[in-house]
C-alpha cells in the first residue's frame, strides 16, 4: 500500500482538462499526465514518505485525502486489483452525487491510464486496461460534525491501513 499527499489529488484535478484534451495515438497512449505523475506511480513521492514501489507490481492500495472546493474532506481508497475506488465521505451532504461524479471523474480516467501508460514492459502493460475504474461511496461509515472532515480523513486511512 502506499500513501499519498493531498497535492496528488489537486494536481490530478486541476490537470484533468489538459490530458481529456489531449490527443492519444493509435494505442490510446500519449496523452498528457499531470506533472510528477511518474513519481507517484514509482513510489518517489510524497518526498515524507517514499516508498519506491511500484503501483501494480508492488502496490495493490493507494490512499488519498481530496479536499473539495477548500470546505471538506474525503478520503480515496484506490484499489488497483479490483479497479475500484471507495470514497470515504464522512459528511456525504457536503458533496452532491453529480457533484462527487466531477470530482471522482479524473481519478477513473487517469489511474489506469497511469498504469498503462508508465508499465515498465509489454508483458505488465498487457495486464492493465484504458477502462476507466469504478467508485462507490458507502453510506454506513460513522459521521463527522462540520470541521471535524479533515480528521476523520486520516483516520479512515489508517484504520483501513491497519485492517480496523
Amino acid at each position: 500500500m502506499c500513501f499519498l499527499d493531498h497535492l496528488f489529488a489537486q494536481q490530478w484535478r486541476f490537470n484533468y482538462k489538459d490530458f481529456k484534451d489531449s490527443e492519444p495515438d493509435q494505442n490510446g497512449l500519449g496523452r498528457r499526465l499531470s506533472g510528477g505523475a511518474w513519481n507517484y506511480y514509482a513510489g518517489t513521492t510524497p518526498s515524507f514518505c517514499q516508498s519506491n514501489k511500484v503501483w501494480g507490481m508492488d502496490i495493490d492500495d493507494v490512499y488519498a485525502p481530496v479536499n473539495y472546493n477548500d470546505t471538506h474532506w474525503i478520503t480515496l481508497w484506490i484499489s488497483i486489483p479490483k479497479r475500484h475506488i471507495v470514497v470515504w465521505d464522512n459528511i456525504c451532504s457536503s458533496i452532491s452525487p453529480e457533484d462527487l461524479d466531477v470530482v471522482m471523474e479524473p481519478f477513473l480516467y487517469m489511474v489506469p491510464y497511469l498504469l498503462v501508460e508508465c508499465a515498465s514492459s509489454d508483458e505488465q502493460r498487457a495486464q492493465y486496461s484504458l477502462e476507466p475504474f469504478t467508485y462507490e461511496r458507502p453510506t454506513n461509515i460513522p459521521p463527522a460534525r462540520a470541521g471535524d472532515c479533515g480528521v476523520y480523513t486520516l483516520k479512515y486511512i489508517k484504520c483501513h491501513a491497519l485492517g480496523i
